[in-house]
């Protein structure tokens, strides 16, 4: 692994200790507070942040496999280990929602008037302010970062977010007299974390399946136009991951021209792309003649 590699790592590694420490305090507050209280909604939301410090754990244990160094049987990397393992964050999600579908339907049936309090409404506040601190800083670093495991979390947490605003709704509706909406929200929440899972899934497969990653291929063109003897290019493929790009590209040249400066021609192209383009990790360069 590189320096900067293990640097990277570490970074992400330690974002993730911080929001696991928080995501669990926050569950811990909204379960003990919503069994006293009777609450299912806020116990779901509970079990929901719980649910995320759970996504934490699941996204070290990606990153530890992900920034391993390349091998006989992985010469291309680990990275999309980190990309395979937010697709575990999904399946939690997936879980957690199911569980929530259960017990809506079940006070749906059987309705329990919870008790809600002062406290109630306080640690809901709270817990939703530490919850958008949360969101946005693993966003911003996720993104930052480049990384999947980040990203897929942060949305694991916007779910919590929507949920806890529901949670909030429900209870000044319980104190208008419709207790029921404590069942409804608790399904109104299932709904939220099932959209989450969907769009983890949906940005994980687009690496997996080798989705175009660079849209603009004229970007790549106008780079490899510019290097003396090269006529033309086509056929530009991407793959991969964001920060770690796999690019094959067709290059024309002069029928005549000899094999050694063709071989120098492509160690430019390879060259000029990486400068350009630094997320490109492996560029195969096909020559033709013209």
């Amino acid at each position: 692994m590189q320096k900067d590699g293990i640097s990277h790592y570490k970074e992400i590694r330690r974002v993730l200790y911080v929001i696991w420490v928080l995501n669990w305090a926050v569950a811990f507050a909204k379960v003990l507070v919503g069994v006293i209280s009777k609450s299912a909604g806020m116990t779901a939301d509970g079990f929901h942040s719980f649910s995320d410090g759970t996504s934490n754990i699941v996204g070290l244990v990606g990153i530890a496999l992900a920034f391993r160094p390349k091998d006989t049987e992985h010469p291309y990397g680990h990275k999309k280990f980190e990309t395979f393992f937010s697709l575990g964050i999904a399946f939690l999600l997936g879980i957690v929602c199911f569980e929530l579908l259960q017990e809506g339907i079940k006070r749906l049936r059987k309705p329990v008037l919870p008790e809600i309090t002062i406290l109630s409404f306080a640690v809901m506040a709270v817990t939703l302010l530490v919850n958008i601190l949360v969101m946005t800083y693993e966003r911003r670093k996720g993104e930052m970062l480049q990384s999947d495991i980040l990203v897929s979390d942060s949305m694991h947490t916007r779910a919590d977010i929507l949920t806890s605003i529901s949670v909030i709704i429900s209870f000044i509706a319980i104190k208008l007299g419709f207790p029921i909406l404590d069942a409804v929200v608790t399904l109104i929440i299932a709904l939220f974390i099932a959209y989450a899972a969907y769009g983890i899934i949906k940005d994980s497969s687009r690496v997996l399946c080798d989705n175009i990653v660079i849209t603009d291929v004229k970007r790549i063109e106008d780079i490899v136009l510019k290097i003396n003897g090269v006529k033309s290019c086509h056929k530009i493929r991407t793959r991969g991951r964001p920060d770690d790009i796999n690019l094959d590209l067709h290059v024309q040249m002069t029928p005549d021209i000899h094999l050694s400066d063709a071989h120098k021609i492509s160690y430019e192209i390879e060259r000029e792309l990486r400068e350009n383009i630094p997320e490109i990790s492996d560029i195969v360069v096909h020559m033709e003649p013209q």
